[in-house]
């Protein structure tokens, strides 16, 4: 029987291809901290038919927390007793759920460019889930839901290699109704909700913990800067950042990677512009102009500085 108690998990609250998978290796470059990437079936405990990822506090009953606290704490002790720091994006969706489950946590909080976001998780639509990639989600999985996911699996290899479609059934965060919008809109429109939703909903509900409680960044400024953004996130997370660390973390870090959302249609993006308008100016991402002469976008572009004051922040 387990005695250890379990450290209060860092949970990186981000859309899809926000930078997650790269803010979570530079966190776990200390040698207190496990990462924990994506155990995205473990959250579905509660109700793994779902065919959405919004899961409120009344999810969270005795049974789906004692169940989820009892796999951290085993990670936890199978990894030499470290604190655990969690990935899962589809998080975004569901933060109150994660809070009720864990409400000593600690939570950081990254935003991307919406331009860029879409133009990866359009590819990541294309692609079907890999052998490896199912293996790590059935390890998380109980025994008894297995089959729930395999089907999934099943589904996309007979649409994307027998049918020969361009898109996977579904990817990334399912936001209340997007089997709908699935059906009555194109592909970029479907993903800008699933980025404008996702942050939206993140954002309010992380506000609500109350002053102190998160760290905000923008994957921007972690890549253009680091060590600031690393340092701040080191101290939110009551951990030692050293030299040593910040200089494993900038051999880690590609600052190049910012343009490649221009591989799409601009008219495409232009188009899309009303979807991500409203998140784009909280954080003050600016429309780029490329898009503007393409576009019905009529506003001015949006100003763009480092982080809205508004945005939950532990500074």
């Amino acid at each position: 029987m387990m005695t250890t108690q379990l450290k209060p998990p860092i949970f990186l609250i981000g859309n899809y291809r926000s930078g997650t998978t790269i803010t979570q290796k530079l966190i776990g470059l200390h040698p207190d901290i496990v990462t924990w990437y994506e155990p995205r079936t473990l959250w579905l405990y509660a109700d793994p038919t779902r065919r959405h990822d919004e899961f409120a506090e009344n999810d969270a009953t005795e049974r789906v927390v004692r169940y989820i606290r009892n796999r951290f704490l085993e990670y936890q002790s199978r990894n030499g007793n470290r604190q655990i720091m969690e990935n899962t994006p589809s998080n975004v969706l569901r933060v109150p759920f994660v809070h009720e489950i864990f409400p000593e946590a600690i939570f950081l909080y990254i935003t991307r460019n919406p331009f860029s976001c879409i133009s990866s998780m359009e590819l990541k639509w294309q692609r079907t889930k890999t052998l490896k990639g199912l293996r790590r989600t059935l390890a998380v999985t109980p025994a008894t839901q297995i089959h729930h996911y395999a089907k999934d699996f099943i589904k996309q290899i007979v649409i994307k290699k027998i049918l020969g479609r361009k898109y996977t059934p579904s990817y990334g965060p399912r936001y209340k109704g997007i089997e709908q919008d699935l059906k009555e809109y194109g592909k970029l429109t479907v993903i800008a909700r699933q980025w404008a939703r996702g942050n939206r909903k993140a954002r309010e509900d992380l506000a609500r913990l109350g002053n102190g409680r998160v760290f905000s960044f923008r994957y921007e400024d972690l890549m253009q800067d680091p060590e600031p953004v690393l340092r701040g996130i080191y101290e939110h997370c009551g951990l030692s950042c050293d030299d040593n660390i910040v200089r494993a973390a900038k051999e880690l870090i590609d600052p190049g990677r910012q343009q490649k959302w221009l591989r799409l249609d601009p008219n495409e993006l232009a188009a899309i512009i009303p979807e991500v308008r409203d998140e784009m100016e909280f954080y003050r991402y600016e429309i780029p102009p490329l898009l503007i002469e393409h576009g019905s976008q009529t506003r001015a572009p949006l100003a763009f500085q480092h982080v809205h004051p508004d945005v939950p922040s532990s500074r």
